[in-house]
């Protein structure tokens, strides 16, 4: 457990950093102000172009990039500020997020300065879309057993095979893939790199999946005989897997792994009065979210240094899911404890949406036994 401490250094939020909320809750206010609870429970789920502009004229997108590329300058406590207060007002934050948390982070760290020059400013005022192509069909969870590949063709490279489960792709302007450039499924994690592919490009088809929520947030991607042009390889060829473990540190220290269920939270508490078993419970859940907090701000302190914690990612990853999923469901005991009295019919819409939706919360990012297979071996426990 020791070591486990240890790799949670305590962080403080810089004054800096802190500075960022007034001004970022005033827009929030004027912009999403009167947006019921159960929209605002969508936030990072919610696809808004319009609004992702509008974050980007604030100068609010790639707040970590440097300036020479549009961004903000500012180090990841400042990005760590403006994911709370996003999350806080249920903004719909889904059309830049891929971007600005990770393909932009990526592309800073393995592209070319081209690939940065063409893709970073753009990023940052919120024009294009990015997702990421990593799971593929009959793989589920296992990201090593890469079957798309793309080999050398005409000074370029030609892309066969699909990828699935890709965050708003049917939305999307681009995709950062990981696909095989050597070897077989069966050499793993070894021959495998990544490509940024144009979405538009001859022989990609692309089929949107619905979720129970009627919602369709994920989608399925083919590619047939898809002609990539030299450039479009990121970093080293064979070096994908390196580039893609940096970048879900990215993905899954963030405090959106803990705040997922923060509006429904929020109506409850605001209704549950005095009762003592409310209370207790109330109680219970604000126990485990102040030390989730400090873990995430920890991995923030890691990142602003450089640093790329992919062992603490996951641990912090797994735990915070379980505590999001945990949220609708002790609110729907609470609900079910006290049959006589008369819920807000908003509170019952966002608890039916979330109920819908958490147990997806464990699955995005890497299902809970791909984490813990990862913990263990970080941990020198296998």
């Amino acid at each position: 457990m020791g070591l486990v401490v240890d790799n949670f250094p305590a962080a403080c939020l810089p004054s800096a950093a802190e500075a960022l909320r007034a001004p970022l809750r005033a827009f929030l206010t004027a912009t999403l102000g009167g947006r019921p609870a159960h929209e605002r429970a969508r936030t990072w789920t919610g696809f808004d172009r319009e609004f992702s502009r509008k974050l980007g004229e604030q100068g609010w997108l790639g707040i970590t990039f440097p300036r020479e590329y549009g961004g903000g300058g500012m180090d990841a406590f400042a990005r760590f500020v403006l994911v709370e207060e996003l999350l806080a007002a249920g903004a719909p934050i889904a059309a830049h997020w891929i971007g600005d948390r990770q393909s932009g982070p990526l592309l800073l760290r393995f592209g070319t300065e081209e690939q940065r020059r063409v893709h970073l400013p753009r990023i940052c005022r919120g024009e294009v879309v990015f997702c990421i192509g990593m799971s593929e069909p009959g793989a589920g969870s296992d990201l090593a057993s890469v079957r798309t590949r793309a080999t050398p063709h005409a000074g370029g490279w030609l892309l066969n095979g699909a990828k699935v489960w890709t965050t708003y792709g049917h939305k999307s302007d681009y995709m950062i893939a990981l696909v095989r450039t050597s070897g077989k499924p069966e050499d793993r994690q070894q021959g495998l790199s990544q490509f940024i592919i144009d979405l538009r490009l001859p022989g990609i088809s692309v089929r949107p999946i619905a979720l129970g929520t009627g919602d369709a947030d994920f989608s399925e991607f083919h590619f047939e005989d898809v002609r990539l042009g030299a450039d479009a390889l990121v970093g080293h060829e064979g070096n994908g897997w390196a580039q893609v473990n940096a970048e879900l540190a990215f993905e899954r220290g963030g405090p959106e792994r803990i705040y997922s269920s923060l509006v429904l939270l929020e109506q409850w508490a605001a209704q549950i009065g005095d009762d003592a078993d409310d209370s207790e419970r109330l109680g219970r859940l604000l126990a485990r979210l102040a030390p989730l907090r400090a873990m995430s701000l920890s991995i923030t302190g890691s990142l602003a240094r450089g640093e790329s914690p992919i062992t603490e990612a996951a641990l912090f990853k797994d735990a915070g899911t379980s505590f999001e999923q945990s949220v609708p469901q002790l609110v729907a005991e609470s609900i079910a404890a006290h049959p006589e009295r008369m819920h807000a019919p908003e509170l019952l819409r966002t608890l039916a949406f979330l109920m819908q939706l958490n147990h997806v919360f464990s699955l995005r990012g890497g299902t809970r036994e791909i984490l813990r297979g990862m913990i263990a071996r970080g941990l020198g426990l296998r």
